[in-house]
């Protein structure tokens, strides 16, 4: 165009033919303004609509030749109308039409900014230019993670990358369970198994070490973790935890080296998470000095039992103690189910639960009693016991609190199955922000495709995740020490508490690995890439050692509790307006100032950021206690009560478990002695505390703890923060120091 009027519509007719980034109707509305400037002759306005023609398109060197003259003048443009200016130089006629200019440009849909971006050279974009730069010694950082039990983690990684534990690939589940069991076997014959066990029966006598096990075989096959867990975890520790020196003598030494497999025979079917309800009875027979096990009808059978369907030889079967036809609540025994040769005993009649959705190595089953005869001494009388004469003793008289204490030996469950479920998010996170740095997709105009990890809504995706897992990490070490070091009095709270992580962790690892999932296309939908593996595996982490809702339900009874213990004897409930008021008045204090403050230092405060999940623990919890009391003042039956405020005490748990992360978080990043390590993992305590606040914005601006403006300010900063991770977050994930064996190693190429 050598017009110079006319060189004014060059940046739109660029824009008309580099890849069509105007549609027909636009084109058209195009046409139309061009028809209509007066300030054209009519052989400038057939030039310029000629020239906007489907049928006669520019030839690639023209467009290449209107691209080399915009970029010319492009560099001091604030607008699109600034380039046709330049380009018309400078035309008065062009300048007075200044505003029909800008109002094309809205009616065409065309951004200033963005249509300056596509004619600016695009090989130095921020976007472009941002990557991964490790601000940190990875080493250092996983040493910080591994602690004190690096040495057993790197033993236990050095045995995952023999050959023999190759993945199996068979989708019959027969060759994958006995690939399973045969993984086992290596495992015990490594005295791995029985790490928790006393040493004189063979054990290493190291909880700690045995939680450490667990989580990094979860780097590798969750079917072999979950039979390891069942036949050592479950099995082995119930013997250990509720029988005594003779059940340990007997039983032990055979459990942890596999020579004896076995169940733990809780579940039923129309019993889960309800075990005061099981129906399956253990009646004494004082005459032969004998218990029978029975089940008295179908939906009694023991269900979903892992190791049953091939491999248990014998169970921890949990039962109705009967006594001269007197319930005495449940019980544990011993009970054997098969042959040295497989071959199930009489009275005993096991089923295969089959193919499931996932876990397929291992061999889930059914098991039901016909008045199967078994010994005296097959009780696991710790916690109660049956004299010769059949009297019931216990040197706990509180049916409760006897019940109670038996299932609490018991939590350690509830502390291996969060922490192998954070491992498989770990994997999930390493394959995905790896996959999502070397994988490019779209760019700059006239630039090279960018890694996918360099756009905001990616970033978005993951980065708030990755945080979240490594706050979960120091969590569940927390948890583990508390367990490890319990006294009786804090029994009760630390059940909580590993109730409530394991909910949380294990929610998390699910939502973690459907994004992971998505984050990778169709690369992670493919089954060599491990993400199909972890999320299917994963599912019923969410159920299995108690349903995830019920949990939290227990958690938030818990809290109301020690809301009640704070203050003193009540009344039945525990809860009065007094109490509830003056409570209110402490947490409830806001300082106007505050709740509009959005300065970044105060936004990335630890002091801020704790106090507000503080607050919003304390609220919650004062807000269910109120609504609880206004209930049961009004005539309802605690148990209604509590059924009408279920919604509530999910909140209430939630918040809870929210605090205890966000607080053990930053305890941890306070003994880090690395300065390095110490500044990036502060960011991702920042990042997680400030996304749970984004994430529960409504609540604090509902209760006026903080208004529009700071919570837009804490979306801002959120945004900021995971741009800053993404530099680190390849960094993050070889942390993990995950074997390469055990990853998606075709997405990592």
């Amino acid at each position: 165009m050598k017009n110079l009027k006319t060189n004014a519509f060059l940046p739109l007719f660029y824009l008309v033919w580099s890849d069509d980034l105007l549609t027909q109707k636009e084109l058209l509305t195009l046409q139309e303004f061009i028809r209509s400037q007066v300030w054209l002759s009519e052989e400038e306005k057939q030039s310029l609509v000629s020239g906007i023609e489907i049928a006669t398109p520019p030839s690639r060197k023209q467009i290449a030749d209107w691209k080399k003259e915009i970029e010319e003048v492009v560099s001091g443009a604030d607008s699109l109308f600034d380039i046709s200016l330049a380009l018309s130089k400078n035309d008065e006629t062009v300048k007075e039409h200044k505003t029909a200019f800008e109002q094309l440009e809205n009616d065409l849909g065309i951004l200033g900014e963005e249509a300056i971006g596509v004619f600016k050279s695009k090989a130095d974009t921020f976007t472009s230019k941002h990557k991964t730069s490790s601000g940190f010694d990875v080493s250092k950082l996983t040493a910080i993670l591994d602690g004190e039990q690096a040495p057993i983690i790197n033993r236990v990684k050095s045995i995952l990358i023999r050959p023999e534990f190759a993945y199996e690939n068979s989708t019959d589940i027969g060759v994958y369970r006995s690939k399973v069991y045969e993984w086992c076997k290596i495992l015990a014959s490594e005295n791995l198994g029985n790490m928790a066990y006393p040493k004189a029966y063979g054990g290493g006598e190291n909880m700690a070490d045995y939680f450490a096990i667990m989580e990094t075989l979860s780097y590798h096959d969750l079917s072999l973790v979950i039979k390891f867990g069942v036949q050592f975890g479950l099995w082995g520790m119930s013997v250990q935890s509720l029988g005594t020196e003779k059940h340990h003598k007997k039983y032990l030494e055979d459990i942890g080296s596999l020579k004896l497999p076995g169940c733990f025979a809780m579940t039923e079917t129309h019993h889960g998470s309800n075990v005061k309800g099981l129906e399956t009875t253990a009646t004494y027979n004082y005459q032969d000095q004998t218990f029978v096990i029975h089940t008295p009808h179908e939906n009694a059978q023991k269900e979903y039992i892992g190791n049953a369907a091939l491999h248990g030889q014998m169970a921890t079967v949990f039962a109705r103690l009967i006594i001269d036809e007197k319930d005495y609540g449940i019980n544990a025994f011993v009970v054997p189910l098969r042959d040295a040769k497989g071959k199930a005993l009489k009275g005993v009649t096991i089923g295969d639960c089959g193919q499931k959705m996932g876990l397929n190595g291992v061999d889930n089953g059914t098991i039901r009693f016909d008045q199967v005869i078994i010994p005296k001494e097959n009780m696991l009388d710790r916690f109660a016991s049956v004299s010769n004469e059949g009297a019931f003793e216990s040197p706990i008289p509180s049916d409760n609190r006897r019940f109670f204490t038996m299932l609490g030996t018991l939590v350690g469950g509830r502390i291996g199955i969060p922490r192998s479920a954070l491992a498989a998010a770990r994997s999930g996170l390493s394959i995905a922000i790896i996959y999502g740095d070397q994988r490019r997709q779209f760019g700059p105009e006239g630039g090279s495709e960018v890694p996918v990890l360099n756009y905001r809504i990616h970033q978005r995706r993951l980065m708030p995740l990755l945080a979240k897992t490594y706050a979960f990490h120091f969590a569940l070490q927390y948890l583990t020490g508390r367990f490890i070091a319990r006294n009786e009095d804090e029994m009760q709270e630390i059940e909580a508490l590993a109730a409530g992580l394991k909910s949380s962790a294990t929610w998390h690892t699910r939502d973690t690995l459907q994004e992971c999932r998505e984050a990778c296309g169709g690369k992670g939908y493919l089954s060599e890439n491990r993400i199909d593996a972890l999320k299917n595996d994963t599912e019923i982490y969410t159920t299995f050692e108690g349903d995830n809702t019920v949990l939290m339900q227990l958690v938030a009874k818990n809290r109301l509790a020690e809301f009640r213990k704070s203050f003193g004897h009540m009344d039945a409930m525990g809860l009065i307006s007094y109490v509830y008021e003056n409570a209110r008045t402490v947490v409830s204090e806001k300082n106007p100032i505050v709740t509009r403050k959005t300065d970044d230092a105060h936004l990335l405060d630890d002091q801020f950021l704790l106090q507000s999940f503080q607050y919003r623990e304390k609220t919650t919890l004062a807000s269910a206690a109120k609504r609880l009391k206004k209930l049961i003042d009004s005539g309802l039956d605690a148990y209604d009560a509590f059924n009408v405020a279920q919604h509530q005490m999910i909140d209430v748990a939630q918040a809870y478990i929210d605090r205890v992360v966000l607080e053990q978080f930053q305890l941890a990043i306070r003994s880090v002695g690395d300065q390095k390590c110490r500044s990036t993992l502060s960011k991702l305590s920042h990042l997680y505390a400030l996304s749970q606040i984004e994430k529960n914005k409504g609540w604090y601006l509902e209760d006026g703890y903080m208004e529009a403006v700071k919570t837009k300010a804490i979306r801002k900063m959120v945004n900021q923060l995971c741009w800053e991770i993404r530099e680190d977050a390849v960094p993050l994930v070889e942390a993990f120091a995950i074997p390469e064996s055990c990853l998606g190693a075709e997405i990592l190429t």
